[in-house]
This record gives C-alpha cells, sequence and structure tokens, in this order.
C-alpha cells in the first residue's frame, strides 16, 4: 500500500502521496494541492520544496555525504578527473575508453572560438567584469550554431554539449586576455582540459607557461569538486530556463547570471576579500576572531559553514589536501595565505565555531588555491562557472528528456493592494 500525508483544512481530510527517493528522502506530494482544495503551500526560499525528480545529485547534508550519479565525491576526487566526471553527470555512467577518448576528441575539436566572435570582446570596457562578458558570449556563441535554435534535438546533443563545455573555456581566458590588455592565446589541442586554460591566461607570446602538474592538478580538482550540487540558485535557474524549451547556451547563460551573486558563486571571492581586509587592518586574523564571535561587531568568517551541510562540507576535506600540497609545492610567501591558515586553525579547535559547525567549506580552499596559482580574484566566479557547466548539462539534459515536464511557473500570495479604480491626474493627491 503506497504510503500517504494527512492534511486537515476546514475540518476536510486530504490524503496526499509520499515520493521516497532512491536514498530513503520522503516527500508529500503537492502537485495536484490546489485544484483539489484551493490551497497552496507557501516556502519562502524553497527550503524545504523539492522542485524537481533527479538522478544527477544525491547530497546528506546532515551526514556530510555528496555522490555524484551514486559515486562517492571522495572516490572521484582520488581516482577520476573532471572531463571523465563531466562525462559521468552528464551520461549516467563512467565512460568506457573509446566513450572518454570520443568525448575527449569532441572538446579539442570544439575548443576554438568562431573569428567573428573577437570583435564581440572588443566592444566591453576594459573594466567588464569576464562574468558579465561569459554570459554575454554564450548567448554570442549560440548565433554561430544555427542547429541550437532548432530546438532539443537528442541526435545533436553530445556536439552540443561539447561545445558548450570546451568553448566556455576559451571564452573565459579570451575575457581575462582582454581585461588585462593582452593578446589573446589560442587553444593548443595537445594540452588536455585544465591544461589548455592555464595556457590560454598564462602563456606570453614569446614564452608558454610552465603547466606544472601540482598547479594542473588543483585546478582540475577545483572544477569536478564543483561539477553539481544538486538544486543550487544557478542550477534551478538553469532548469527554469530549459522548461521554457530555451537552447542549451541560454540555459547557461542565465545560469551563469545566476552564479555571479555574491551569495552564490562569489563566496570564494568573498574570503580573499575577507583576508585583504584583515591584512589591511594589520591584524593577523586574531582580532578578527574574537570579533567574528561578536555579534555586534558586524564582523562575519567568510568560507565558514554551508547552508545545506550542518557537518563538515565534503568536498573542504579534499581540497584542503590539495591546498596544503600546493602552497608546499610553491613555496609561496603571502600574508593573506598566513592569515588563512589561522583562521583555518581556529575553525577546526575552538570550541565556539565547533560547537556551531563552522568548518572550513570548500569556497575557503578554492580561493586559497586560486590566489596561489595567480588567478586573480574576479575570475574566480568564472573558474566556478566553469566547473559547474556539466550539472548545468546534466540538469537540462533531464528536463529536456522528461516527455511530461510543463513550464515552470511558480505560484504567489498576493500581498499587495485590493482593487482600486483609476483617476485622472487632476484628481491625484499623491501617495
Amino acid at each position: 500500500m503506497a504510503k500517504t500525508a494527512k492534511l486537515e483544512i476546514d475540518g476536510k481530510i486530504y490524503e496526499l502521496p509520499v515520493v521516497i527517493g532512491s536514498e530513503g528522502e520522503h516527500a508529500v506530494d503537492v502537485s495536484k494541492l490546489r485544484a483539489d482544495t484551493g490551497y497552496i503551500t507557501l516556502d519562502d526560499g524553497y527550503g524545504n520544496t523539492g522542485s524537481c525528480v533527479s538522478n544527477v545529485t544525491f547530497i546528506d547534508g546532515e551526514k556530510g555525504i555528496l555522490r555524484y550519479r551514486g559515486y562517492p565525491i571522495e572516490e572521484l576526487a582520488e581516482k577520476s578527473t573532471f572531463i571523465e566526471t563531466a562525462f559521468l553527470i552528464i551520461y549516467g555512467h563512467l565512460p568506457t575508453s573509446a566513450e572518454l577518448r570520443r568525448f575527449s576528441d569532441l572538446l579539442t575539436q570544439n575548443e576554438l572560438l568562431h573569428e567573428g566572435m573577437k570583435f564581440h570582446f572588443e566592444g566591453f570596457p576594459p573594466n567588464a567584469h569576464p562574468m558579465a562578458i561569459l554570459s554575454s558570449m554564450i548567448n554570442a556563441a549560440s548565433c554561430y550554431h544555427p542547429r541550437l535554435m532548432e530546438g532539443y534535438n537528442p541526435s545533436h546533443f553530445d556536439l552540443q554539449a561539447a561545445r558548450l563545455i570546451s568553448k566556455v573555456r576559451t571564452i573565459a581566458a579570451f575575457a581575462y586576455r582582454k581585461s588585462r590588455g593582452l593578446p589573446i592565446n589560442y587553444p593548443k589541442p595537445v594540452y588536455k582540459y585544465t591544461a589548455n586554460l592555464l595556457h590560454m591566461m598564462f602563456s606570453e607570446p614569446y614564452q608558454d607557461y610552465d603547466l606544472k602538474p601540482e598547479v594542473v592538478r588543483a585546478l582540475d580538482l577545483i572544477f569536478l569538486l564543483h561539477a553539481d550540487h544538486e538544486q543550487n540558485c544557478s542550477t534551478s535557474t538553469v532548469r527554469m530556463i530549459a522548461s521554457s524549451r530555451a537552447n542549451l547556451f541560454a540555459c547557461a547563460a542565465g545560469g551563469v547570471c545566476a552564479l555571479w551573486g555574491p551569495l552564490h558563486g562569489g563566496a570564494n571571492q568573498a574570503v580573499i576579500e575577507m583576508l585583504e581586509e584583515i591584512h589591511k587592518e594589520g591584524d593577523d586574523g586574531s582580532k578578527f576572531i574574537v570579533a567574528a564571535k561578536d555579534k555586534k561587531s558586524g564582523r562575519r568568517l567568510m568560507g565558514f559553514g554551508h547552508r545545506v551541510y550542518k557537518n563538515y562540507d565534503p568536498r573542504a576535506k579534499i581540497i584542503k589536501e590539495q591546498c596544503d600540497k600546493i602552497l608546499n609545492s610553491l613555496h609561496i610567501t603571502d600574508p593573506l595565505l598566513d592569515i588563512a591558515k589561522r583562521l583555518e586553525d581556529a575553525a577546526l579547535h575552538d570550541p565556539y565555531f565547533i560547537e556551531r559547525k563552522l568548518y572550513p567549506n570548500v569556497d575557503f580552499y578554492s580561493g586559497i588555491i586560486m590566489r596561489a596559482i595567480g588567478i586573480p580574484v574576479e575570475m574566480f566566479t568564472v573558474i566556478f562557472a566553469i566547473g559547474r557547466m556539466p550539472g548545468w548539462i546534466a540538469n537540462y539534459k533531464e528536463i529536456m528528456d522528461e516527455k511530461t515536464s510543463r513550464i515552470y511557473r511558480p505560484r504567489q500570495i498576493y500581498t499587495g493592494a485590493t482593487e482600486r479604480k483609476y483617476l485622472p491626474i487632476e484628481q491625484r493627491t499623491g501617495a
């Protein structure tokens, strides 16, 4: 017998179906609530609302679990690469050697931008934010691929997905070079995905960038750890746009805009800005730690705690090890990194932070790694967007493959003025 929940409204009992996920999650299905009762649910911020059924990512925030398609993030971080993980997230299984080779070849074949797009880059002012350029240029790139405008076609999907994953990296590198007034670098087919991004960002006409394996690995890991994270703000935005049957590039451009917000993708940038502020005040982090414990001080630890994880962010444990390795191997002396280590130590050992579960999260460590590599702070969210692309594509594909899906259309509770009559302007007395 199917499990149900009972809801009483005005003395009448309604039975609502209960949906149980593969990991034992329980949800009350209210999809017919308005039709049956005339009521809707109100859940500001969707904190208790399941917006969809998805097979992509599972998170248990209380236990600190993150799995892509059933595979623990710890195993993927240790044994996989970003591109292999991207394939897994999009297609639902780990690729065979032949599948991975074909996927990689598609990325290489589609890494160049149409030469006409160079003129679009020149239209942005020198101080344009790279996220604005990224969103705009993803949309512009779609204009050079007319088949995208024909709507979703499963036979074209592999090519369109590879185009987006590959070109977003090239767009990001071109945007960075433009912001610095530097000549653009074209991708090299001999380089793998992450190495190619570093080459396009940092090589000079007279000297190729020194691709240190530990740097390439660190950035690849950042991409992998950000590849998907369930129904966050940007992924939900992508699904919302996709429900209208917009093309893949348009949906991704919308995801970039959502990710740009400081409460979402800007968190790792906020970490570095916090460290810079502490350093400017001549503090080694000690005073800031004291102030962070005082609610009246207005000082807030950025990069600590997480809305979903009530335990330690599993990605943070992984990236902390990589952070320690990269700082040791590059022999970097940076006062901001010294402050970061002091804050980290306090969060891991101070009872105040432990009791409140304010552990360092993935944003804390990823910001430190990117600073150590030499990636400027305004590019942090762009790097996040590159990493999140597979998750957006996978969620787009779920929407398109679901034959019964409808356009997303949330309801609201109206609290504005009731019916009013229009007054001619000469009769109006002001607000």
